[in-house]
């Protein structure tokens, strides 16, 4: 895949676990990557947060975005590292001020994510990140959610690809789109 970074790339091997499969989570029939252990590894962590800031280096972006939950954490990181504010797209109810709002499909059901009306300006750019991307549906959400707001996506960073889905395709041409690490697919 042209936009993936291998863990092998950076360290001398991929470590055993830190990315376990939870089966029947959060619905029967979904096999869940749980990032966890990998948040708990140091190293692993460092190597994440680096690896898409790095990538992302000469976007220009204004803001990075992180996805509720787990793309908080890496998004934060993100932005701590490029030095850029950090913008959190939450589930409905959970903040405080006037939102903006999206609904989307799940693989297994449906959702909806809000922003503060005044977290991104007209004209700001917008790097995205999230942990997983499976179907498309909520990097897709993202992309519509900034769109709303009048500002421009940048780039779209994932830890996890599941690519043998094609959520990749939901996102279009038109900005790059980086997963670190793609279990399936063609891509």
């Amino acid at each position: 895949m042209e936009d993936q970074v291998e863990w092998s790339a950076v360290e001398s091997a991929w470590p055993e676990g830190l990315i376990r499969d939870v089966p029947d989570f959060p619905t029967e029939g979904i096999i869940f990557k749980d990032i966890t252990p990998l948040l708990d590894d140091g190293d692993a962590l460092r190597w994440a947060a680096d690896a898409l800031a790095d990538r992302f280096s000469d976007t220009q972006a204004d803001r990075v975005v992180g996805v509720e939950a787990r793309g908080f954490i890496l998004g934060a990181a993100v932005a701590y590292r490029l030095g850029l504010g950090f913008v959190p797209f939450r589930k409905p109810g959970k903040l405080p001020y006037n939102t903006l709002s999206v609904d989307y499909q799940l693989e297994y059901g449906t959702a909806s994510l809000e922003a503060h009306t005044d977290a991104l300006s007209p004209g700001q750019r917008a790097l995205i990140v999230d942990d997983v991307l499976a179907t498309g549906g909520t990097a897709a959400a993202a992309v519509e959610l900034v769109d709303s707001a009048g500002a421009e996506v940048v780039g779209v960073g994932f830890l996890v690809e599941l690519g043998f889905l094609g959520g990749r395709a939901k996102l279009g041409d038109g900005c790059p789109v980086i997963s670190l690490i793609c279990f399936g697919g063609d891509e």
